[in-house]
């Protein structure tokens, strides 16, 4: 039985070191292999094993324009400004009430002052991570039919397809992406869907936009899958609820971890925290 896995944001890096998606893919697979096998057999040396069949890789996809990395979180444009200051609210920052209603010079002001504090409070790594978080996300979610977001659906979707995997393992912005692509195409089939560090219940940001839209504030399991389990870390500033039940019809399981108070979000840090192992075990 194969497992498949779906990155997360700010993979694009692979594909310009091997010079395609494939290879992209390739690379990314034999580092999953490694992080899953130390969840699994703890301190013991990797010995090669193959888990994960397939990446599929989608960030080539993204990479599109305005879904270029952020220089400066100051300096932003005002849909990604708007799409940062939803997600600082998540994080603590308090209600923005009327600062979405300001217009022209004042809106951008106000929230590159957001982003400033948000640096100043949560460090560099923060700065880091938002530039690639905001405009690939503001990519992907640019419209229903938005170009980007039709392909990286459709690629996800196309592996899934080809592998008939049993498990699909989704980090990050790849569980927006796969959870799509399993609704978009009904057809497939999965036994298990393991969500890791996941924004699909993220208010403002991303839930309201999912395709399909959740009706009266849920969500549902797409109807190939058999399991759904999401497991997140409790600071992680992406997986925001960090359980997923609340919000979406037929979550089997939500499991809050604590990995790393550095590396909260790191696909790495997921895979080797053993939090995976009782649910994919049957399938190895």
């Amino acid at each position: 039985m194969s497992i498949v896995g779906v990155h997360g944001i700010g993979k694009y890096r692979y594909f310009q070191a091997a010079g395609s998606a494939s290879g992209a893919a390739e690379a990314m697979r034999a580092k999953w292999n490694r992080y899953l096998h130390a969840g699994l057999h703890g301190a013991a040396p990797y010995d090669g094993r193959s888990y994960i069949s397939e990446i599929a890789y989608y960030a080539h996809l993204l990479r599109q324009g305005d879904a270029e990395p952020i220089r400066d979180l100051r300096r932003m444009g005002p849909e990604h400004s708007l799409l940062m200051a939803d997600w600082l609210t998540q994080l603590g920052l308090g209600r923005l009430d009327g600062v979405r209603a300001v217009a022209g010079e004042s809106l951008t002001g106000m929230l590159r002052r957001l982003a400033e504090w948000a640096v100043g409070r949560f460090g560099p790594r923060l700065e880091e991570f938002a530039r690639n978080f905001v405009p690939e996300v503001a990519a992907y979610l640019a419209a229903p039919d938005a170009a980007a977001r039709v392909r990286a659906r459709d690629a996800v979707a196309e592996v899934i397809r080809r592998r008939r995997p049993a498990v699909v393992v989704a980090h990050s912005l790849g569980s927006v992406v796969t959870y799509e692509a399993l609704w978009a195409h009904p057809e497939l089939r999965v036994e298990l869907l393991v969500t890791m560090g996941s924004p699909l219940g993220m208010r403002n940001v991303v839930f309201e936009r999912l395709l399909p839209a959740p009706l009266n504030g849920r969500g549902e399991r797409p109807p190939g899958v058999g399991r759904w389990v999401n497991i997140a870390d409790k600071d992680d500033i992406v997986a925001i609820p960090a359980t997923l039940s609340d919000r979406f019809a037929g979550v089997d399981a939500d499991e809050l971890v604590n990995i790393d108070w550095i590396d909260f979000h790191t696909v790495e840090k997921y895979l080797a925290c053993g939090a995976l192992n009782r649910h994919l075990k049957p399938y190895l």
